[in-house]
């Protein structure tokens, strides 16, 4: 089997061995190239040790040295050649407590987590595949090399990473190593928040997010995601739907696109009704104030887990709104606009669609026309460029300090009545007109 590989690595495998080392691209790259996608990232094994690498190579940077891992520069391109290796005791679930380097390529493929990272390709020798890796590609089955507790003993991220590689690639996980997941499911309390929410990222950005619900068997969630366990058991007993929270969200995840605000804003947008659900005298249930309950727990859970600010304020205010049902009407839907924001309103028709496609049958057609009517009204005012906020109102601040109105909370006050006013009637954007009215309130 042969597969073209980019001239950098190409050029580091020849410079390597023309020097009487072993190398080889390793990981990832030979599993992506197996399956025939685009690698992003191709990095390289070696018998020489760091310090020899570091000599046949004019610019390197020691990105993790004290693991045998050098990056060689050529150009802006910058390749990681890591020196065969073998992990000493790991102590903290996480990291070895030593490293030792070896000449032994089979030592050091064996340490990897899965089959299918763990083979190797040099453009001379072909792909060496020591535990099963192509096999397992072809069966489209995600299993640890060797003992499954041992791998996941060393490092509990792989816990993680075997549900994330089973929704990036469409796998399923193979009984022992399943197995194992729940039975350490424990040791993600020794994994840092920022690395589960990476992984629980590309998890749902993938083209399984639904397979949360391998993480939710598992047990996985329940030490990193508690809240969506309870909305797993919570059921919904009401016309609208006819699964629990926790299937309905899963059901949502795939019907919007592959973005991390949005895929966040499904796995979240229904975390607030466990806490509000309430049962009538007719058995049927209600989640009244769930988007505000579930905009706080969102904001909550995201903090957690470490999100940047820019995702956390996205999501919440999707969440937020997300069950928001404007009219389909012109002036219902300008104040739609302004009330969520012109930057997420597109992505609030998303969630929305998605969310009623996650329901069952009850009123659908009725509720995806209005959706429907909505958006076409959206894209109008979108073509018109009606005002729908402070920042293309025709007049400032300014305009109203310099016409008498005292300074302070006032200003903010007046500007707010007047985008009502053009919220409703959008030709009254006008300068003149808008100052007129502020004279009158002042």
């Amino acid at each position: 089997m042969k597969f073209a590989i980019p001239d950098g690595a190409a050029k580091i495998l020849r410079v390597l061995e023309k020097n009487g080392f072993e190398a080889w691209v390793v990981g990832g790259c030979v599993r992506d190239s197996v399956l025939g996608r685009v690698p992003e990232d191709w990095d390289i094994t070696t018998s020489a040790r760091p310090e020899q690498v570091k000599a046949l190579f004019a610019r390197t940077v020691d990105t993790g040295i004290a693991h045998g891992t050098v990056t060689v520069m050529l150009g802006k391109e910058g390749y990681e050649v890591t020196t065969y290796r073998v992990d000493g005791d790991y102590e903290d679930g996480r990291h070895p407590k030593s490293v030792s380097f070896t000449a032994n390529l089979r030592e050091d493929l064996r340490r990897r987590d899965f089959t299918i990272n763990a083979m190797a390709y040099s453009p001379e020798r072909g792909i060496v595949d020591l535990f099963g890796g192509l096999g397992d590609l072809e069966a489209k089955t995600i299993r640890c090399v060797g003992a499954p507790e041992e791998r996941f003993t060393e490092d509990a991220l792989r816990l993680l990473r075997a549900v994330r590689f089973s929704g990036q690639l469409g796998f399923s996980i193979e009984p022992e190593t399943r197995r194992a997941l729940s039975l350490l499911a424990p040791n993600l309390c020794h994994i840092s928040a920022e690395r589960i929410y990476t992984e629980l990222v590309k998890l749902l950005v993938s083209p399984h997010p639904d397979y949360m619900r391998t993480a939710w068997e598992t047990g996985l969630t329940a030490w990193f995601l508690p809240e969506f366990d309870r909305c797993m058991e919570t059921e919904q007993n009401t016309p609208h739907h006819c699964y629990t929270v926790g299937e309905h969200i899963l059901h949502s995840l795939a019907g919007v696109p592959a973005d991390r605000v949005l895929r966040l804003t499904m796995l979240l947008h229904d975390v607030g009704k466990p806490a509000v659900r309430r049962t009538d005298e007719n058995g049927r249930d209600h989640f009244k104030t769930h988007g505000e309950v579930g905009e706080k727990m969102a904001g909550d859970i995201l903090r957690r887990l470490k999100a940047d600010n820019d995702t956390i304020r996205k999501v919440t205010r999707l969440i937020r709104w997300h069950d928001d049902r404007p009219a389909p009407e012109p002036a219902a839907v300008r104040r739609a606009v302004s009330q969520m924001g012109e930057e997420l309103f597109p992505l609030y028709l998303t969630v929305q669609r998605a969310d009623t496609l996650a329901q069952s049958m009850y009123l659908r057609e009725e509720k995806l026309a209005r959706q429907e009517k909505v958006g076409e009204i959206y894209r109008e005012i979108l073509r018109r460029g009606d005002c729908v906020s402070l920042k293309t109102l025709a007049v400032t601040g300014r305009d109203l300090l310099e016409i008498g109105c005292p300074p302070g909370p006032t200003v903010g006050k007046i500007l707010q009545r007047l985008l009502d006013r053009v919220l409703e009637c959008p030709e009254q954007n006008n300068r003149e007109k808008l100052l007129l009215m502020a004279r009158e309130w002042i």
